[in-house]
């Protein structure tokens, strides 16, 4: 079936006029009813009949109307759907995070872009950073964010998103607390520490060697910050957080901090993509592009 001609039948049926039909569509009403004409030809029977100064559908006519309002209706909702993909404003975003982005940056980046992009799916998945970056380079994760520094990895590029402060933080009681003191006075104190693949693990043991200080001992392991926490609330130990993290916790005398001579700890923020991804994702792109984020460097740039 002709669809320009059934578009134009649509119209008239609408309007119940050919000269508004013609008028609306920029045609002659000559053009118009000539494509009445083909599509009755078409299908063999007549659409429209005189009634008085107007014209109205036949039986056939009828019959019509509702399926080419059904194509036509299609029609638009395929060119919205399309027009969403195109502004990224609907598909899948799949984000992993470690703790600290996940809670305190993620949160509010997340509601905007979902007010925006209301039909955009969105899954999030947490852990640490060796599991967020295996996460990313296993196709399983479309962004990666973690807490990281000087990652050389040729299959993954980076780009800066903030920088974060991190405290030594000890229970409300400690003799330490609100004391300045050497990094090795530290290494004497039970430390709580995260799990292997921990970017803060990481920092916390090459701080001490580059200050040629014997590591601290792990005295209790923990899979997340949070956890660390409430072992420090309990009482218990010390251990190395973000700031942002325990903020809350600090005003309220719940733990304490601890400041080291000539040490202040700020780490960065990156946003990690796949060096190899071929095909672009709008989706992605729009959900960066909300942060200003990029450009991403290469990895010969790191």
């Amino acid at each position: 079936m002709n669809l320009h001609a059934l578009r134009i039948f649509a119209k008239v049926a609408e309007t119940k006029s050919v000269t508004q039909t013609a008028d609306v569509l920029s045609l002659t009403q000559p053009a118009v009813t000539a494509q009445l004409r083909s599509i009755e030809s078409e299908i063999g029977f007549r659409l429209f009949k005189r009634n008085g100064r107007g014209i109205t559908l036949t039986e056939m006519g009828k019959i019509l109307y509702p399926y080419a309002r059904q194509v036509f209706e299609a029609e638009k909702e395929v060119e919205y759907q399309i027009a969403l993909l195109q502004n990224g404003k609907k598909g899948r975003l799949r984000i992993a995070s470690t703790y600290v982005p996940l809670n305190f940056l993620l949160p509010d980046w997340l509601a905007a872009f979902k007010t925006s992009s209301s039909e955009t799916e969105i899954e999030l998945k947490s852990g640490n950073s060796a599991q967020v970056l295996e996460s990313l380079l296993q196709y399983e994760s479309d962004v990666a964010i973690a807490v990281i520094e000087d990652l050389h990895h040729e299959e993954i590029l980076t780009s800066h998103l903030t920088n974060l402060s991190y405290d030594f933080i000890v229970p409300a009681d400690h003799p330490l607390n609100g004391k300045t003191v050497p990094l090795e006075r530290l290494s004497q104190e039970p430390f709580l520490m995260r799990e292997e693949g921990s970017s803060t693990r990481d920092k916390l043991f090459s701080l001490f060697t580059s200050k040629g200080i014997k590591k601290p001992t792990v005295d209790l392991q923990f899979s997340g910050v949070h956890e660390a926490i409430q072992m420090i609330k309990a009482g218990y130990g010390i251990t190395l957080v973000p700031h942002d993290a325990v903020q809350g916790s600090l005003k309220r005398k719940e733990i304490g901090r601890v400041y080291i001579e000539g040490i202040e700890i700020v780490r960065p923020v990156v946003v990690c993509k796949r060096a190899n991804d071929l095909e672009e994702n709008r989706t992605v792109d729009a959900f960066l592009q909300m942060k200003g984020i990029g450009p991403f460097t290469t990895p010969a740039a790191n």
